[in-house]
């Protein structure tokens, strides 16, 4: 693989998967069971994801780790084992991949609100998240993905930790907004501005935003960074909001649909596009073959 940050400053558009969490579930997970819990006793459940998500088209696959830090795998009494979740699941993308598209160690948030709204300091935040990334750069991530944030408060320290302990691996940074009438706002206030700003003054290489909205929003999120920033964009929407439908959630958005607004999200000035809840193999593909010629390779 070619360099990713210089592939992107080159005008590349690449092509991310979609969710993991959906794929796990149509895999067995239980609701309330630990995603991350998967990587130490079913790894090979691990690959065969990447590897549906690879024969797909993905140029990024991401890692079972959203979920794995320490303070946030502590609600299922597994924090003692962080670094070996998190080293399983780089390793098992490896495997799957081959070096034929990039492994992306996902960070979602700690499960834990900062102080003074909530009763965690910062600084305990800081070294969990310092040791995902320590695990995250020990077992060869080729990018980091810092996702679903809600609090920048939250992802700055997230950011911070990548950069000390995972040196000179590219991260990339999405928060996720709600539209309101007064615009897009993340529930803690953050709005797109100061998202962009702070994200770019920290360090970030990639921002951009994920979940909690269809791919239209989306388009309007795109729109509102790429005013506010030089920075490659990354895009990740939900196959729509989720409804229930007999008895069980779905998501309305199909493969075509997302793929018929994806060069929207190109002439947008997106540079990787992907999925997120809700999302399969079959929407990745179709995302692919909308934007490269050429389709899953």
């Amino acid at each position: 693989m070619n360099g990713f940050l210089e592939r992107l400053r080159n005008g590349s558009i690449l092509v991310a998967d979609g969710a993991m969490g959906t794929m796990l579930f149509e895999r067995g997970l239980k609701s309330g069971e630990c995603p991350e819990a998967i990587n130490l006793t079913r790894p090979s459940v691990l690959e065969e994801i990447a590897r549906l998500y690879l024969d797909a088209g993905a140029d990024i696959i991401q890692t079972n780790t959203f979920g794995g830090s320490p303070l946030k795998l502590a609600s299922y009494s597994l924090e003692e084992k962080a670094l070996l979740i998190n080293r399983n699941a780089v390793l098992a993308v490896k495997r799957a991949v081959s070096g034929r598209a990039y492994v992306s160690g996902s960070c979602g948030p700690c499960g834990k609100i900062l102080k003074p709204y909530g009763d965690t300091d910062p600084e305990d935040i800081l070294e969990s998240f310092e040791i995902q990334m320590q695990a995250f750069f020990e077992s060869g991530c080729d990018i980091i993905c810092i996702e679903t944030m809600m609090d920048l408060s939250e992802m700055l320290l997230a950011l911070r930790a990548a950069k000390e302990r995972a040196p000179g691996i590219p991260v990339m940074a999405t928060m996720t907004f709600d539209a309101t009438p007064k615009g897009f706002f993340t529930i803690m206030g953050d709005t797109i501005e100061k998202a962009a700003h702070s994200l770019e003054e920290a360090g970030a290489d990639v921002i951009g935003s994920n979940c909690g909205n269809g791919i239209e929003d989306m388009i309007r999120i795109a729109e509102e960074f790429r005013k506010r920033t030089t920075l490659p964009l990354i895009i990740q929407s939900n196959a729509g909001l989720p409804i229930i439908e007999n008895g069980r959630l779905t998501y309305p958005e199909s493969p075509e649909f997302m793929a018929s607004m994806a060069k929207k999200l190109v002439d947008s000035g997106v540079s990787i596009i992907g999925g997120c809840c809700g999302t399969g193999p079959a929407h990745i593909r179709a995302i692919k073959n909308a934007i490269s010629p050429a389709g899953p390779q």
